[in-house]
């Protein structure tokens, strides 16, 4: 397995050059074909406006502003890509950010996007977690501040022995047979009934020996709420610079009422996270 087609959302955003740099790096290093997206938002009205000769001057300010945003896109898009040996595309979509670019993501192997920013507008709010939890494929969030290097050479996989994690696990395997360091990072850790191991985390390192993934284990004990807080701290003790995870191991509504690890990373992450569901 491999990553040939690689999607990055472009939006008229400050952070945007940041995910462009990242997706380039990666499309350049896997050979891929790079797909820079950009949805340009629909016109929209109020049922309940009936305006004559001003619907002509709302439409005309809406079109000038998402074509200066389409524009500012496009070009963060052919500078990120200039003077590289790529395969590039240029797509422009009409919609909704969460339906488009989940839509498009199922033809990819692979989607960098941003991480929320601060004041992110509400269409584009939580779009990472949409296009993981709908799509089947894996996704890359950049943080909104950027990545010091290219993700990769050192990588945090999250292990709990889920789905989830298995999936992203596998998902990633071409960042993890580059990658010079792998830590499986288990926390509160059982003794396991079901894999070959009786030791967590022993199995999934077993696992990826197989693949050619020399990997050593981790285990930490924290609070439930805490665990995010423990994945970010131990990326940071042993340098990582990709984190690998599962989205979403528990239920979504106990994600939404305890936090869990999966929103931690998501809101505070402090390098790319590369997530699957």
């Amino acid at each position: 397995m491999t990553y040939k087609i690689i999607l990055v959302h472009c939006e008229a955003s400050e952070s945007v050059s940041h995910r462009l740099g990242v997706a380039a790096e990666l499309a350049q290093r896997f050979d891929a074909h790079l797909l820079g997206l950009h949805v340009r938002e629909p016109f929209e009205t109020s049922a309940f406006f009936d305006g004559g000769l001003v619907m002509d001057d709302l439409f005309r300010m809406y079109d000038e502003a998402a074509s200066t945003e389409e524009a500012a896109a496009a070009a963060a898009f052919e500078k990120a890509i200039k003077g590289k040996n790529l395969s590039p595309e240029w797509r422009v979509v009409t919609g909704y950010p969460k339906t488009e670019v989940a839509a498009q993501a199922r033809y990819a192997d692979l989607a960098v996007l941003g991480q929320d920013e601060p004041e992110a507008a509400a269409l584009t709010s939580g779009l990472p977690e949409t296009v993981a939890l709908t799509t089947g494929r894996p996704i890359l969030v950049v943080p909104y501040i950027g990545a010091k290097q290219p993700p990769g050479k050192v990588v945090l996989l999250c292990w709990n022995a889920s789905r989830e994690a298995a999936r992203a696990a596998a998902d990633a395997m071409p960042l993890l047979k580059a990658a010079e360091k792998v830590i499986v990072l288990t926390v509160n850790p059982e003794a396991s009934v079901e894999g070959p191991a009786a030791e967590p985390g022993v199995d999934a390192a077993a696992w990826l020996g197989r693949h050619g993934v020399n990997a050593s284990v981790h285990r930490d004990v924290a609070p439930d709420s805490d665990v995010g807080g423990i994945i970010l701290s131990r990326a940071a003790d042993h340098g990582a610079n990709l984190i690998v995870m599962g989205l979403y191991g528990h239920s979504r509504m106990r994600e939404m009422v305890l936090g869990g690890a999966s929103r931690t990373l998501l809101s505070s992450m402090t390098v790319p996270v590369f997530m699957a569901h």
